[in-house]
């Protein structure tokens, strides 16, 4: 049985991007994981991991700033706008008009009860691969945190969110305690 480093930081959020980014790559190093996806809201941390990792399709969450992206998409950083498979879609339309809990956002809730990044992690996933951006027969490296930068990476065999059963966390390389 392999034993697989973990790093579990005391604090959520930005201080842990390049921890987070060095234990992704050198367990995707190990494991031939040729598939990365980032979360990024400006960009930064899709850059950051650009200078880590030669190879990723990166996910963003709003419009980052156009200099940023300039910069990442020299570096062959794949931008990704789409709405969120867990959270901000039809079942939040639902709930707003009907009230309720919706499916989706209840799991994002349980995703949540292990941290932020967890959930976001595996939603930016099933976001590319409903963008066909990724080969669901190959594991990825799915990389968030909280608000700002990265603190989780997570390995997972992914799925479309039609499929969302499918999708599987494989191991836990680094989160916020």
């Amino acid at each position: 049985m392999p034993r697989i480093e973990c790093l579990v930081f005391d604090q959520p959020g930005p201080d842990n991007t390049q921890d987070t980014l060095a234990i992704a790559k050198q367990r995707g190093d190990e494991l031939g994981i040729r598939q990365v996806v980032v979360a990024t809201s400006t960009g930064q941390t899709a850059l950051e991991a650009a200078k880590v990792f030669s190879r990723g399709i990166w996910e963003k969450y709003v419009a980052p700033d156009p200099e940023i992206v300039a910069e990442a998409e020299g570096l062959g950083v794949q931008f990704l706008t789409c709405p969120h498979a867990l959270m901000g879609s039809l079942d939040t339309a639902v709930q707003s008009r009907f009230g309720g809990l919706p499916p989706g956002e209840f799991v994002s809730y349980v995703y949540y009860t292990f941290c932020q990044g967890v959930k976001v992690a595996v939603e930016v996933v099933l976001m590319a691969a409903d963008a066909a951006l990724l080969d669901t027969d190959q594991d990825v490296i799915g990389i968030a945190g909280t608000d700002t930068g990265a603190d989780t990476a997570l390995v997972i065999t992914p799925s479309f969110s039609f499929k969302f059963f499918d999708i599987r966390i494989r191991e836990v390389l680094a989160k916020p305690r």
